[in-house]
């Protein structure tokens, strides 16, 4: 695609990035192995007993041959190319927590829930099933809802969860085929219209209004009989906090609609605010991302969606019962509809939440969600004087700011996006909101310290400098990185897939 293994000339001077471009099979040669196997224990026989003629290869695979300690250095040398949370700040926007306790690991890890089948008889999985509903309970109480499914696999399929038993509940009342419209905000996370189109609905857009905020009166415009639901997330992609959103629950309820909660800043209101006593009637949460394990390796996830009680019968099947002693499954449910995951969800990922919530109990999730509303904002504060943010108002745990004043001088949003991993930060979201110009979307989290919000804060600054002085420097990053700068284009157009096409 385009870029390789380099020396370039950073910040104080040239440095020579080491070799981490090469492949496993150059470090080999011809014998070495430190592999010491004992006696099989049997008597060998022959392949060709076991196999077809026409099966055998007539030479050896092409395996690299490397002894024990050049595999360990080619591994480690290539986990420290990974951005993690482990390592470097992520300012990543929209996509809440990267915070993981290692207790939760521990927890998840436990013999009797990691060597848990999924088909061993309810009788022997009564503490998971146990977990499985306490975790319900205190969803349902952190969000203000009734019931809660916790088998949606990631926020996505919550999403497509919620809509779809909006749908039975409106063909339920004979309603069906008169409710096809499913209204999304401009400013929305790019699933929710796919959600809703992919359910069957038409989608329609509802503008922004100046403040970055739902324009209640073009909301007005397009509520009717034809209405099914309204997607919305609050604080929305802005990181604004719907301020009349009690207003616009009471409009689509008049109208007969419903309203869906897109959990994804979620993070922002735990235990000050919950969606449930907003108004809304189906969210989905990102298990995976709120409360802990940090996603982004693809996967897994956890997206539980919550209902309020009138949505309750048309939960997915199974659900988790019990009489106070003993705890079921139960699969009665006439109005359901149906099954959404196999089994029970990504257990694991339940037991982290579980554990997660457990941990920082009542006080721990308030707080939490402060420190990241307060830490989003203390950068905001610091960068607003060398970047344009169009919306200024006081933000939660996310704002967006805009590169258009940089990009006038000759630096776009990407390019100071991939200047900021010569400074050892991972580029936050970028393009997102789409109703942002040269958007960059800044999440630092409520794990970071002052010192880590500092030096990102000094970064910018910098980068922002360096756009003034030497716009060149910004527009060529990133210098240090093991793959410099890439032609894009030509990398989708013409990807480079084998080591041997060099």
């Amino acid at each position: 695609g385009g870029g390789g293994a380099r020396c370039a000339p950073p910040r104080g001077g040239p440095v020579c990035a080491p070799p981490w471009h090469r492949l496993v099979f150059a470090g080999g040669a011809p014998g070495p192995h430190d592999a010491k196997l004992p006696p099989v224990g049997v008597a060998e026989r022959p392949l060709e007993e076991l196999l077809p003629a026409g099966m055998l290869r007539q030479d050896p695979p092409a395996w690299p041959e490397i002894n024990e300690l050049d595999v360990m250095r080619h591994f480690n040398r290539l986990s420290q190319l990974n951005f993690s949370i482990d390592t470097n700040f992520y300012p990543l926007g929209s996509c809440t927590m990267k915070y993981n306790p290692k207790i939760n690991e521990a927890m998840a890890r436990l013999e009797g829930f990691a060597h848990l089948h999924p088909y061993q008889p309810v009788s022997m999985a009564q503490g998971a099933l146990q977990l499985l509903h306490e975790l319900e309970r205190m969803l349902a109480s952190l969000t203000g809802m009734a019931r809660v499914s916790l088998q949606p696999a990631a926020g996505a399929h919550g999403e497509f969860t919620g809509i779809l038993m909006i749908r039975a509940y409106h063909e339920s009342r004979g309603e069906g085929s008169i409710r096809h419209k499913v209204l999304v905000p401009d400013s929305a996370h790019g699933t929710n219209p796919a959600t809703a189109a992919l359910a069957g609905y038409d989608v329609v857009t509802i503008r922004s209004n100046e403040r970055g905020l739902v324009d209640v009166e073009d909301l007005k415009l397009h509520l009717g009989p034809d209405t099914a639901a309204i997607m919305m997330t609050n604080p929305n992609t802005l990181g604004l906090f719907e301020e009349e959103i009690v207003t616009i629950a009471g409009l689509v309820h008049e109208a007969g609609g419903l309203l869906y909660y897109d959990g994804a800043n979620l993070n922002a209101i735990m235990g000050t605010v919950r969606p449930g006593d907003m108004g809304f009637d189906v969210m989905h949460m990102n298990l995976h991302k709120t409360m802990s394990t940090p996603h982004g390796g693809g996967g897994p996830g956890a997206g539980p969606v919550a209902v309020a009680e009138r949505l309750v019968p048309f939960l997915p099947t199974p659900t988790v019962e019990t009489d106070g002693q003993t705890y079921w499954l139960e699969f009665d449910r006439p109005a359901s509809i149906g099954r959404v995951r196999a089994f029970l969800g990504n257990f694991g990922v339940l037991v982290r939440a579980y554990t997660y919530l457990v941990t920082m109990g009542a006080d721990g999730i308030v707080q939490a969600s402060q420190d990241a509303v307060l830490n989003a904002n203390y950068i905001k504060a610091s960068l607003e004087d060398r970047f344009d943010v169009p919306f200024n108002q006081t933000c939660m745990h996310e704002f967006v700011i805009s590169g258009d004043r940089q990009k006038a001088l000759g630096a776009n949003t990407l390019q100071m996006a991939k200047r900021l991993i010569d400074f050892g930060f991972h580029p936050p979201t970028v393009y997102f909101p789409l109703i942002v110009h040269e958007a960059m979307m800044i999440e630092p989290t409520d794990t970071e310290s002052k010192t880590t919000l500092d030096g990102f804060i000094s970064a910018m600054r910098t980068i922002a400098d360096e756009v003034e002085s030497a716009p060149d420097l910004v527009r060529q990053a990133p210098h240090t990185a093991p793959i410099g700068r890439v032609d894009e284009v030509m990398a989708a157009r013409k990807p480079n897939l084998c080591f041997t096409c060099r």
